[in-house]
């Protein structure tokens, strides 16, 4: 039986290493990250629930703010499922930091997949554009959100997410941008690292963090 063709490429931590090494024999700057910083992280996580409201969670604000909301959820709760976040009451979400909109945004995501609505494990060999066209459905879900679903969750390979200010601004140093950099420009850029767009972003993301003096900004939520 042939083997069948899909419309998106992914990456695993068996060729991680090997992709970025093929970015920096093609872009000096990538080079420069790799030679001053070393490999970045393959961030990953699971296909499930808990990431989901986690990456909301991340939606305009510090990633440490974000991790401490979801651990202070974790300790209430224990497991992270749909049913058990229901059955908190909104003081009880306001007490592990959620705002009254994302608590809300996470209330109809849970209900979502409690109906049956949502289920991701069928989203893992769908194209990005059906796995956009599908979460932009549920309120709170952007792009940003979508892309960050698509780079640590299905480990999609050719994403830049446009709306992070991390690799936008990581972008813009390493590239020496001018402050008129419109849009467009950005993308263009981004796209010659097609089709592994993601792993550059990762590349992106390692330089940020690791520059000194440097706090990895909020996220931006495009919905």
């Amino acid at each position: 039986m042939p083997a069948i063709k899909t419309s998106y490429t992914t990456f695993s931590s068996k060729n991680f290493h090997k992709l970025c090494d093929r970015l920096a024999s093609m872009d000096v700057d990538l080079k420069q990250i790799l030679d001053t910083c070393g490999y970045p992280p393959l961030w990953s996580r699971p296909n499930n629930f808990e990431s989901l409201v986690h990456i909301i969670l991340e939606q305009q604000v510090s990633l440490a703010s974000a991790l401490a909301a979801l651990n202070k959820l974790r300790e209430k709760i224990t497991d992270i499922i749909p049913e058990n976040f229901l059955a908190l009451t909104g003081d009880e979400l306001k007490a592990c930091y959620f705002s009254r909109q994302k608590a809300h945004y996470v209330r109809l995501l849970a209900e979502a997949f409690i109906r049956e609505e949502l289920d991701l494990t069928q989203l893992k060999t769908l194209p990005n554009d059906d796995i956009r066209t599908i979460l932009s459905k549920h309120k709170g879900i952007g792009n940003w959100t979508i892309d960050i679903y698509l780079i640590f969750v299905l480990q999609r390979a050719n994403i830049f997410p446009t709306g992070d200010l991390a690799a936008v601004n990581a972008l813009k140093r390493l590239k020496n941008m001018p402050p008129g950099t419109t849009h467009n420009d950005m993308i263009a850029k981004a796209n010659q690292w097609a089709p592994y767009q993601t792993i550059a972003t990762m590349m992106l993301w390692h330089f940020y963090l690791s520059s000194p003096a440097k706090k990895l900004p909020g996220k931006r939520e495009n919905k």
